[in-house]
C-alpha cells in the first residue's frame, strides 16, 4: 500500500485525534495519506480513486457513507468502531497498532458485500439515483396512514402491498431494519434482494427472497406524501404515481478482514447478544 484514506466521524471527539495518530504511524511508514470526514462525500470524491485503502472511524453509519464512496472505484474499507454496534467494523479502538500491522504485512483477505442501486422516477422522469449497502425503503410520511405500493418483478406483477412500508434490503441489511420488522437473517456471501413489508394490514406479509438479477418496480399509490429512505441516510418525498426502483448495483463494497471466513456467525451472536 503506498495511499492510505482515514474517514472521521465529525460528531465523534474522539476521531479525529485517532485518525490523526494513525495517520502519523502511516506516515512514518512511507505511505502516504488523506484525511477527510465521512460526511463531506462531496470533498472527499476527488481523493477516492487514488486510495489503496479507506479506514472508518465510527459505527455503522461511518461504514455505509464510506462504502458508497469507495464502491465504484474498487476502494477497500477497514472499519475502527467508534460507536455503539459496530456490526460492520471490523476493529475495536484499543486493537488499531496490531490490525495496522496485520494489514500491511498482507495478512488479511477480501469480502465483498452485494450493493443496491434505486432510482425514483416521476411521470417517467428520473428524479434521483442512489447506492445502498443496506437498504432502500419505501414509507409513509409523517401521518400514520397506510401506503399502497404495487409491486412488479421483471416487469410481472407481485401484489399491491398495503402497509406502513416495503423494505428492500440486501444480505447486509437483513441485520437492520429488515431484522427489526421480522425478517430472516441473510449471511453476507449471499447475493440476493430480500422484500419484506412494515406492519402489514391485510396484505402478504411474508418476506420473499430474490435473486440477484431481480429488477423491483414500486409504484406509489397515496393521498399523502410517502417518503424513500436510502440507508437511512437519504431521504426523499414522494407523491401519489411515483416510481421506485430497485436492483442490484454494479458496485460491491470491498472490507478488508481480519477474522475467519466464518466470522458472521459468532459477530451476529455476539452483537445481538444472542449467545446463551
Amino acid at each position: 500500500m503506498t495511499r492510505v484514506g482515514l474517514l472521521h466521524h465529525p460528531k465523534l471527539p474522539a476521531s479525529r485525534p485517532l485518525a490523526a495518530e494513525i495517520a502519523a504511524r502511516l506516515e512514518a511508514g512511507g505511505i502516504a495519506t488523506w484525511q477527510g470526514s465521512a460526511w463531506d462525500e462531496v470533498g472527499a470524491a476527488p481523493h477516492i480513486p487514488g486510495l489503496d485503502l479507506i479506514i472508518t472511524l465510527g459505527g455503522d453509519g461511518t461504514i455505509l457513507r464510506a462504502a458508497r464512496m469507495c464502491a465504484r472505484h474498487g476502494v477497500p474499507i477497514l472499519g475502527i468502531n467508534l460507536g455503539r454496534l459496530g456490526f460492520l467494523t471490523e476493529v475495536q479502538p484499543d486493537g488499531w497498532t496490531e490490525a495496522l500491522a496485520q494489514v500491511l504485512a498482507g495478512a488479511y483477505w477480501i469480502e465483498e458485500r452485494m450493493m443496491l442501486h434505486c432510482e425514483t422516477r416521476r411521470a417517467g422522469e428520473r428524479q434521483a439515483s442512489y447506492e445502498a449497502l443496506n437498504d432502500v425503503v419505501v414509507s409513509r410520511g409523517s401521518l400514520a396512514r397506510i401506503v399502497r405500493v404495487e409491486t412488479h418483478v421483471d416487469g410481472a406483477r407481485l401484489t399491491t402491498y398495503v402497509a406502513d412500508g416495503v423494505i428492500v434490503s440486501t444480505a447486509t441489511g437483513s441485520t437492520a431494519y429488515a431484522l427489526a420488522v421480522g425478517g430472516p437473517i441473510m449471511p453476507p456471501a449471499l447475493h440476493n434482494i430480500l422484500l419484506i413489508t412494515i406492519a402489514a394490514h391485510l396484505t402478504m406479509d411474508r418476506a420473499i427472497i430474490l435473486p440477484e438479477g431481480a429488477a423491483l418496480s414500486m409504484t406509489i399509490a397515496t393521498d399523502h406524501r410517502a417518503r424513500l429512505t436510502v440507508d437511512g441516510q437519504f431521504d426523499q418525498s414522494l407523491l401519489d404515481g411515483d416510481q421506485v426502483r430497485v436492483q442490484a448495483s454494479p458496485y460491491t463494497c470491498r472490507f478488508v478482514r481480519l477474522k475467519s471466513p466464518i466470522y458472521f456467525y459468532e459477530t451476529l451472536m455476539e452483537k445481538l447478544q444472542w449467545r446463551t
